[in-house]
């Protein structure tokens, strides 16, 4: 398709927009009385309108029932999170078995890696990306401590090559390769939080497994924003947090993703609670521990049923649209908004730098771009005439148009909002 910059060609693409009527589903913040230009859904994702009525089920619930609420909802609390089990299955490429919801991000990985980092004397090293998001950063140096490691050690990151915004897969794949038999666990981003670059998570699993290691990723960015096949990429775990793309509520609950291949493991080591116990036998209190077969039965504690109603509306939002007409959109808005900030660069005297690969297998939602000759005045112009978008040092900008609520129209007027925000500091 050949784009133009013009209001009348970005309404004929809303126009022809098959997911349009999902947008008046989301509520938006205002200014000067209209929807601003939400751009950080990579960060936190609107609200459904659909949220408040989930969330007011449980109140009135727990007001009418109280305790027998458990059992006697309309959606029991008892057995609530298993309404995740098929929806979140289809968004990351599982099995209903595979999937479960419980904690938040950080702490599931935690969790996740008492199972999937077993260091021994001779195999203890970690893989990861390079500035992988902080809280992964942290996560990788406090594990390896509490094992009995240095850091510097046992922590190997993947790093961009001189000059370069993304990191080569080829450089990935030599670097598990050279760690080899000391490798214990490459846990990448699906999505890299800064750059907005996607990785092959199928061919760094392979590579991963043929070392003899564990593979997982953290899918904070990847999940309900890029197709996802979990199960047949073989990978033995992920998390993701369901208050970006997911559109959950802030800091809202996380996903879980163990392979069936792990799940009559014995062996395998896993703090234990009593909601992973076996749920039949969950009330008789019994003293040792039988898990629920499958991802449930990494639950620890009894989960927080008002945090998950608004993540259970809004996947079921995406059950009804599916991951592959939400994939169409985003490319098309993503290449839409990619034409819209070359057209605007030629007109003004700045030059964009697009940092996210420019190459449709690995991006997705989100541009990042680097706004060279401009600082942080012209993000202050853009937040204050009514485009919430984030702004990363030195200079960079990520944009997210997220194709359930983001328009073709909000790219042109964003285009506009930023020439005469350029033109004018």
């Amino acid at each position: 398709m050949t784009f133009q910059n013009t209001l009348q060609f970005a309404q004929q693409l809303d126009s022809q927009d098959e997911l349009k009527k999902y947008r008046n589903e989301f509520i938006f913040p205002q200014h000067e009385n209209k929807n601003v230009i939400y751009f950080t859904g990579n960060s936190l994702g609107l609200q459904p309108k659909s949220a408040k009525t989930y969330v007011d089920e449980v109140m009135n619930d727990w007001a009418n029932l109280a305790v027998e609420g458990h059992f006697y909802a309309d959606k029991p609390w008892w057995d609530y999170h298993e309404r995740f089990a098929n929806p979140l299955s289809k968004i990351v490429g599982a099995k209903p078995s595979e999937v479960t919801v419980m904690n938040t991000l950080t702490v599931n990985l935690h969790l996740l890696m008492v199972s999937f980092y077993r260091p021994t004397k001779t195999r203890y090293k970690i893989i990861c990306e390079e500035k992988a998001f902080p809280s992964d950063q942290y996560m990788f140096q406090s594990q390896v401590n509490f094992h009995g490691y240095k850091p510097e050690d046992a922590i190997v990151e993947i790093k961009r090559r001189e000059g370069e915004h993304n990191i080569r897969l080829e450089d990935i794949l030599a670097k598990i390769e050279e760690v080899g038999d000391e490798l214990a666990l490459v846990l990448f981003g699906g999505v890299n939080y800064y750059t907005g670059q996607v990785f092959d998570m199928k061919t760094i699993t392979d590579a991963g497994h043929k070392q003899g290691a564990k593979v997982g990723f953290d899918l904070a960015h990847a999940a309900g924003n890029i197709k996802l096949e979990l199960h047949d990429w073989n990978v033995d775990f992920a998390a993701w947090c369901s208050y970006k793309y997911m559109n959950s509520g802030p800091g809202n609950a996380s996903g879980c993703f163990v392979h069936e291949k792990h799940h009559n493991d014995s062996d395998l080591s896993r703090f234990a609670g009593w909601w992973g116990h076996n749920k039949e036998r969950r009330f008789k209190m019994e003293p040792n521990f039988d898990p629920v077969h499958g991802a449930d039965g990494w639950q620890i504690s009894n989960l927080p049923i008002l945090s998950l109603a608004p993540y259970l509306a809004s996947v079921e939002m995406f059950d009804e649209v599916g991951m592959d007409k939400l994939i169409t959109k985003r490319n098309q808005i993503t290449a839409y908004l990619e034409f819209i900030l070359h057209e605007i660069d030629k007109e003004v005297k700045g030059h964009f730098e697009i940092l996210t690969p420019s190459n449709q297998e690995e991006r997705a939602c989100q541009l990042s771009v680097f706004l060279h000759g401009e600082g942080r005045p012209l993000f202050d112009y853009l937040m204050k005439n009514g485009v919430i978008t984030d702004w990363r040092e030195p200079n960079v900008i990520r944009l997210a148009p997220v194709p359930l609520y983001c328009s073709f129209e909000d790219m042109y007027n964003f285009g506009q909002i930023l020439k005469k925000g350029i033109l004018e500091n």
